[in-house]
């Protein structure tokens, strides 16, 4: 049986977040934006809530019928003579400034990550950007991550459009790598922590 796939709306808004809460508590990244464990499993789900606003409101969430996995998407636009067009920039580059005032505005490294994956998001062309994939802990290695994602990525292929996402950890990469993402530049190496990698996929005819 295939996965059933629907577009989340508001009412799902809970779900999504306890989905990516569970998802990378013990994500390299986010045990690097938060290292204290404590402050993590207290901190990390108003992290996740600001991106599902964000996305919510500027993108596309896609969950399993079953609630057991989510992706969240935004269509990012090409760039023009005023800004790199990543999807992330709100005002006079304060996006990542205002997510860290309303989660964490003691941690520095809430807005450091935010400004770090704008700098490294490839300019020029419109593409869909991935920006999460959360698959709950008890649910994955069961195709879930992979059919989130082919559905768009069946899209962009039929639309002519490339499609973009960092990975956190080696393992989402080897599965990006799979669906026909490459490596674009240079690994992002986090200021003491762990590193991240820009991958970029073109269409597929």
């Amino acid at each position: 049986m295939g996965v059933v796939i629907r577009t989340a709306s508001a009412d799902d808004r809970e779900l999504v977040v306890r989905l990516l809460d569970a998802a990378f508590q013990d994500d390299p990244v986010s045990r690097w934006v938060f290292p204290g464990d404590e402050h993590r499993r207290t901190t990390h789900p108003g992290l996740m809530a600001a991106f599902t606003d964000i996305v919510l409101a500027e993108g596309r969430v896609d969950v399993t019928e079953a609630g057991t996995a989510c992706a969240l998407w935004l269509s990012v636009p090409a760039a023009d003579d005023h800004g790199r067009g990543d999807g992330r920039d709100t005002g006079e580059d304060d996006g990542p400034a205002q997510v860290r005032a309303a989660v964490d505005p003691d941690n520095e490294r809430v807005e450091v990550i935010g400004r770090l994956t704008a700098d490294i998001h490839p300019s020029g062309r419109a593409h869909a950007y991935l920006w999460m994939i959360g698959v709950a802990p008890e649910h994955q290695g069961e195709g879930l991550g992979t059919a989130l994602i082919a559905s768009v990525l069946d899209r962009c292929d039929r639309e002519g459009l490339p499609a973009y996402l960092e990975a956190s950890n080696a393992r989402s990469r080897k599965l990006y790598e799979r669906l026909g993402f490459e490596l674009v530049g240079a690994p992002l190496d986090l200021p003491d922590g762990p590193q991240m990698w820009p991958m970029w996929r073109e269409p597929h005819s």
